[in-house]
């Protein structure tokens, strides 16, 4: 059993947000006793599980489980939190052993600017699929025109986060919201991780925070997920279902990824994009012509 022996407090007052705990608290509502194989009985008071029932179910004292949720011990063992981890199902405790880590602490610095790469970017425009490079905060650094034909969200300088919860007309291409809106959270909590002073960050879930309820929602579940493929259905104005496979590749260092919608060969959504294509492509000149059209050039 893990141990449940306590690192000395760092008192009541701490100069840090409080992350380990609210995660463990957030994480243990959205836990049901059927899940952990306690019978339920009763009218319960609180969502999901008690605290004591996560304590019980890890092997350490309800009372190191409470000064951990409170923020009086921040530093538990890894054994501690893998223990906890499974307790409260989560698939993968990387993200909360990180919270436990000891970070140095930093002042408030500026934001930093996010670049992409001149050969990333070239790439993206000559891709035959929307395409775009999207940042650690969820901004649309490099776009093609297919990419903003798909979605007008999908242009640089917008926000991914912004556009899908602040804009109606964004929010309609995602028949399956709920699931879309709880994949972008995570992934945008996993992007930032535990820094937290980022001055983008802040302004960011502050805005967000104020301006979407549904947002607030799913912000306090604390999901965690990773950036990743994942199969797509749009409801596009024009296209009707487009159904196609995202991928997520990262680019160099910083969190940036590129983002691709590409259908599956010989599908309706592969015509479908085909013709979205070719309303906004240019098309290339036949290269049969260009001599004639050269020679007629040469002469005037």
């Amino acid at each position: 059993m893990p141990s449940d022996t306590p690192r000395p407090a760092t008192g009541a007052a701490h100069p840090e947000p409080n992350l380990l705990g609210e995660y463990l608290r957030a994480r243990r509502e959205l836990v049901t006793p059927e899940q952990v194989g306690i019978p339920a009985s009763g009218t319960r008071r609180v969502p999901g599980l008690r605290r004591e029932e996560v304590a019980m179910l890890s092997g350490i004292s309800a009372e190191y489980y409470l000064r951990l949720e409170q923020g009086r011990d921040r530093h538990p063992s890894a054994q501690v939190l893998q223990a906890i981890a499974r307790v409260l199902l989560l698939d993968d405790d990387s993200y909360l052993l990180s919270l436990a880590a000891d970070r140095p602490r930093r002042t408030r610095r500026a934001p930093r600017r996010e670049t992409v790469p001149p050969s990333t970017a070239r790439f993206v425009q000559s891709l035959p699929f929307p395409a775009f490079v999207e940042g650690r905060y969820l901004d649309v650094l490099v776009a093609n025109p297919l990419a903003a034909a798909l979605s007008p969200s999908l242009v640089v300088g917008g926000n991914r986060l912004r556009d899908f919860f602040l804009n109606p007309a964004e929010r309609d291409l995602f028949p399956h919201w709920e699931r879309a809106g709880q994949g972008l959270v995570a992934g945008f909590r996993a992007a930032v991780g535990s820094d937290i002073d980022d001055p983008r960050f802040i302004e960011l879930v502050g805005e967000l925070s104020l301006a979407s309820p549904e947002f607030r929602r799913l912000w306090a579940r604390h999901d965690v997920g990773p950036r990743a493929g994942a199969a797509m259905v749009f409801e596009h104005p024009q296209l009707g279902e487009l159904r196609v496979d995202r991928e997520k590749l990262a680019v160099g260092e910083g969190g940036l990824m590129l983002v691709v919608y590409h259908p599956e060969p010989g599908t309706a959504a592969a015509e479908k994009l085909a013709m979205l294509a070719s309303s906004v492509l240019p098309t290339a000149p036949d290269a049969r012509s260009r001599p004639a059209d050269d020679a007629r050039r040469a002469s005037r």
